[in-house]
């Protein structure tokens, strides 16, 4: 590709150059962010969304795009929302284009690889833009837990079900969490303690207006009445203590892994438009961001929370790059404190740049949402603080990790 071949050059004329010089260099064809974006987070079932289908929350924050990017949507040229649940996914998106004011002209997909649905669209956008077949697009990740559903509607086949590894896949996430808890000796009492910390975080970050900086409000029906929600529902005064006295979730596979340290079930949606870098000067947008990577790495499906663990140095060595010395941020997805303690002590990551406002475990996990979620706030922090390289990554279903690399530009 162009910006990588540009990249080469670059590092050849200057073979002194950092790891990080090299990612930070600015090329014309290279992937930025212009906008990033997200609605706010609500229970599920019971929240300001419970009401809200997929479709009208996907064409409520493309409303938001479209109104907030100051682009004429003409430019757009591919819209890939991430979504788990939904099997029509692909018609509301489409159709929530549309309605939102882009042009029949901008085409629209869905895509679904668990946890990292949303990582994978912003993946699918920013290879069509370096590959050369748009220089213009939009990655939304979105998912409505309200509408609760089973996870699988029959078992595997009977071909499938004699495989050993293919049969851990039918392994519900919950079990998967207990069998690392216990596998790894990872404690019910460490599990909780990280659990207070991400709701003491995500709190402290609330009533600082933190998120303000990340959020759009949006206009939904709850109870048969429009209602406008700007405001994420975060659980305040969770502690250690109101976590411990909690029964295991799981019982069947282990009484580590409670409602209160897992992943909280909400509805939400996020965005990022994202284009080549000569065509965000052309239009004048601004640059919050550069995309520069992401990756995937498969493990066995029985301890798939692991994942970030094998993704994250796979990412890191193909830019030759230090996680301790290099990265500034790191955003995990906490669809475990059983994981996100794993991966935090077997990569040493230093706790205070990991997940800085608190995480899935304080304030959601909506499946298709969480990978972009992650960008939007990872940048929005990076700004903050005026710090440069975000790395962002989870666990899969089934047994998989994503991580994805970004450099904050509004240093």
């Amino acid at each position: 590709m162009a910006a990588q071949r540009v990249s080469q050059i670059v590092s050849q004329l200057n073979p002194l150059a950092s790891p990080v010089d090299k990612i930070t260099q600015k090329n014309p064809d290279d992937v930025v962010i212009t906008l990033a974006i997200r609605t706010p987070l609500t229970k599920a079932g019971r929240g300001a969304m419970k009401d809200t289908g997929l479709d009208e929350m996907v064409f409520k924050l493309l409303e938001q795009v479209n109104a907030r990017s100051n682009l004429d949507p003409k430019h757009v040229e591919d819209i890939c929302l991430g979504n788990v649940r939904e099997g029509s996914a692909a018609y509301y998106v489409r159709a929530a284009a549309l309605a939102a004011g882009f042009p029949h002209t901008c085409a629209a997909s869905a895509s679904a690889r668990f946890c990292s649905s949303g990582l994978t669209a912003t993946q699918h956008i920013a290879t069509s833009i370096q590959t050369g077949i748009i220089e213009c697009g939009i990655a939304v990740g979105a998912e409505l837990l309200s509408d609760n559903r089973p996870r699988l509607e029959r078992p595997f086949a009977d071909e499938i079900m004699a495989n050993a590894e293919a049969k851990d896949c039918m392994i519900p996430m919950g079990g998967t969490s207990e069998i690392v808890a216990q596998e790894f000796n990872i404690s019910r009492e460490k599990q909780d303690e990280y659990a207070a910390e991400s709701y003491r975080r995500a709190e402290a970050a609330d009533k600082a207006g933190l998120f303000q900086d990340e959020l759009v409000p949006i206009t939904v029906t709850l109870n048969g009445q429009k209602t406008t929600i700007s405001k994420d529902e975060i659980r305040y005064g969770t502690t250690y203590e109101k976590i411990s006295k909690l029964p295991g979730a799981f019982p069947q596979y282990g009484n580590r892994s409670t409602a209160g340290n897992s992943s909280q079930v909400t509805d939400g949606a996020a965005a990022l438009l994202l284009m080549k870098r000569s065509k965000a000067l052309e239009l004048q947008q601004p640059i919050l961001a550069k995309y520069v990577a992401t990756t995937l790495a498969g493990l066995p499906p029985r301890i798939m929370g692991i994942g970030p663990s094998i993704a994250i140095p796979k990412l890191l060595a193909q830019f030759h790059l230090d996680l301790h010395r290099d990265i500034d941020l790191v955003e995990i997805n906490e669809a475990f404190a059983s994981m996100a303690v794993y991966c935090r002590d077997t990569l040493r990551l230093d706790w205070e740049k990991m997940n800085p406002r608190g995480g899935a475990i304080a304030l959601g996990h909506p499946f298709g949402m969480t990978g972009v979620r992650q960008i939007v706030t990872g940048l929005s922090e990076a700004r903050q603080r005026k710090k440069r390289v975000l790395l962002t990554s989870m666990c899969l279903g089934t047994g998989m990790g994503m991580a994805g690399l970004f450099v904050n530009e509004q240093v």
